[in-house]
C-alpha cells in the first residue's frame, strides 16, 4: 500500500522560506511523477511543483519559477520543495501525491493516484 506523508509547514512571514519534506513508501512503481499542490480556502487547488521519481526532470508552473525547487532525496522516495521568497498568497494547505505511470501531465491533479493528508503554510506580512 503506497503511503505519503508530508511535513514541514508553518508560519512564516513574508519574504522568508519554508522547506517541505515527502516520504513515499510502499511505492513499487517503475516509474511516474512525484508532485506538490496546495490549496487555498475558497480556490481551486493548483500544482506549484513536479518531478520524475527518478529526479530527473522538473516542472513549475510560471508563478512559482524562480522561487520554488522541488528535489530528491538520494533516498529514493523522499522528495523537499524548497519555497523561498514566501508571499502572502502562497498561504494554502499543501499536498504531495504521486503517480503510478508518466501517462498524464505532472502539473495535473488527473496524473495522481496517491496523496497526503496535506501540510499548512501560513505567509503573513
Amino acid at each position: 500500500q503506497v503511503k505519503v506523508v508530508e511535513s514541514g509547514g508553518g508560519s512564516v512571514q513574508a519574504g522568508g522560506s519554508l522547506n517541505l519534506s515527502c516520504v513515499v513508501s510502499g511505492y513499487s512503481y517503475s516509474s511516474g511523477y512525484m508532485g506538490w499542490f496546495r490549496q487555498a480556502p475558497g480556490k481551486e487547488r493548483e500544482a506549484v511543483a513536479a518531478i520524475w521519481t527518478d529526479g530527473s526532470r522538473t516542472y513549475y508552473p510560471d508563478f512559482v519559477k524562480g522561487r520554488f525547487a522541488l528535489s530528491r532525496h538520494r533516498d529514493k522516495y523522499t522528495f523537499y520543495l524548497q519555497m523561498n521568497t514566501l508571499k502572502r498568497e502562497d498561504t494554502a494547505m499543501y499536498y504531495c501525491a504521486i503517480s503510478a505511470t508518466r501517462a498524464g501531465l505532472p502539473l495535473r491533479e488527473n496524473a495522481y493516484s496517491y496523496w497526503g493528508q496535506g501540510t499548512q503554510v501560513t505567509v503573513s506580512s
